[in-house]
């Protein structure tokens, strides 16, 4: 897999949220290598809230690391 994270520091809180979703789909990826596989089970859990609400941890716990590493944005 190619180098694409070289940094967590983002200008804006907007942005390191934008970077949050991206390591979590990154993760997702990272995890099930196969876009087909991916694709097939997207319906099961595009509908589920309880699979969205853990996907929306991972993305917060993501956020709460980048927002520590920009010092907040103070």
């Amino acid at each position: 897999m190619a180098n694409w994270l070289t940094s967590l520091q983002t200008d804006t809180p907007q942005e390191g949220f934008e970077l949050a979703i991206t390591l979590a789909r990154k993760g997702v990826a990272y995890t099930q290598t196969s876009p087909e596989v991916r694709e097939k089970l997207r319906p099961e859990y595009a509908e589920n809230a309880d699979s969205l609400t853990k996907a929306s941890h991972v993305i917060a716990v993501h956020f709460q690391t980048i927002s520590a590493a920009n010092n907040y944005w103070k």
